[in-house]
């Protein structure tokens, strides 16, 4: 059996465990105020700043999209016409170059001897046919002449000769032979007289038209195969298809190019001016009018806003290019592209940098 101070001592004890428990029971729900009242500060704070008015800049934005800068043109990859080896460019990057003007050769000299043996080819068939018009030479007319005259001395001599037989036979002097034979050399020089003729009037004569209509077919055939062959010449050199300034060169002289692996020589664009092409959804095509006020934002100038005006909208819709880099975001969308004029050019904006185009309520 317990004594007296024995259970004395377990009463006091129970006393004082109950007193430590009501403490931390206080404790306890004190704690749990306190952080309630925590709590709802935010909320208190972030519907006082709701209840005051801003004046942020971007509260009359009616919907973002995202977009890449360019210039008054596209990026337009030029590439080499011919296969070959690169030989030379003439260009470097930043330079501003004009429409035609020359930004890189191919080496194409096999090219080049071909076009000149067609020229040689086409000039020849034009000296024959010139030949023609001309006719015989000068020699060639003054022998037909002579042959002219030689015959007709030789008929006179022969006629004289057959009327002198002729009177012998009469009289019975000489045979009948000599007398066919002085008949017959008056026929041949008579004959020899006309072939004298006509090679006068061969000499001067004009071509004929199936040998004129001949010239001119081989004239025109040679010409052809010359311009294909400048044609192709001209393919070795590339050209500048507009004026604009040169973004990038891709190739280098000694690298080959081919048209049936084409790759681009040279990235060329119009930046005498900027625009934004954004692409907006489908959804918003609706809120959008042209001359509508943008305003244009890019991470690397978070402090800079670019002005600018809506000025036209794409004739087919197409699947989203720029990419915003958030994973949430989706790709399969059906946008349309809307290009934006800026109102003044920043050297700071290149050329492909990706852009958010906030479209402004009026």
């Amino acid at each position: 059996m317990q004594t007296n101070e024995e259970q004395k001592s377990q009463k006091k004890f129970s006393r004082s465990a109950l007193a430590g428990w009501a403490v931390a029971f206080v404790a306890v729900a004190v704690l749990m105020t306190q952080s309630d009242w925590f709590a709802d500060q935010p909320t208190k704070v972030e519907a006082s700043a709701k209840a005051e008015p801003t004046a942020s800049p971007m509260a009359a934005v009616m919907l973002a999209a995202p977009g890449r800068v360019e210039g008054l043109s596209e990026v337009i990859e030029v590439g080499a016409g011919a296969d070959g080896v690169l030989e030379s460019v003439r260009v470097r990057e930043g330079q501003q170059v004009a429409a035609g003007e020359v930004l890189a050769v191919v080496a194409c000299g096999d090219v080049e001897a071909e076009r000149q043996a067609a020229l040689a080819a086409t000039e020849s068939a034009r000296q024959v046919r010139q030949r023609l018009l001309r006719g015989s030479r000068d020699e060639e007319r003054r022998i037909a002449t002579n042959g002219v005259a030689s015959a007709e001395a030789v008929l006179k001599q022969a006629q004289t000769h057959y009327q002198r037989q002729s009177s012998l036979y009469e009289t019975g002097d000489i045979s009948r032979a000599m007398w066919e034979q002085a008949r017959r050399d008056v026929e041949v020089a008579e004959a020899t007289l006309r072939a004298a003729k006509d090679r006068v009037a061969l000499a001067n004569a004009q071509a004929l038209p199936e040998e004129l209509a001949r010239a001119e077919a081989d004239i025109r055939a040679a010409d052809s195969r010359a311009q294909a062959m400048a044609a192709r010449v001209g393919k070795c050199a590339v050209r500048a298809p507009q004026a604009g300034r040169v973004l990038r060169i891709h190739l280098l002289p000694g690298e080959t190019v081919s048209t049936v692996m084409p790759r681009p020589v040279i990235s060329l664009a119009d930046v005498s001016g900027l625009r934004v092409r954004a692409e907006v959804d489908e959804r918003d095509l609706g809120r959008l009018r042209v001359g509508q006020t943008v305003a244009v934002t890019a991470d690397a100038f978070a402090d800079k806003q670019f002005n600018g005006r809506v000025v036209s909208f794409g004739a087919l819709m197409g699947r989203k290019h720029v990419r915003t880099g958030d994973p949430a975001e989706k790709s399969d969308r059906d946008v349309l592209e809307v290009l934006v004029d800026l109102d003044e050019r920043d050297e700071r904006l290149v050329v492909g940098l990706r852009t958010t185009v906030r479209f402004l309520a009026q």
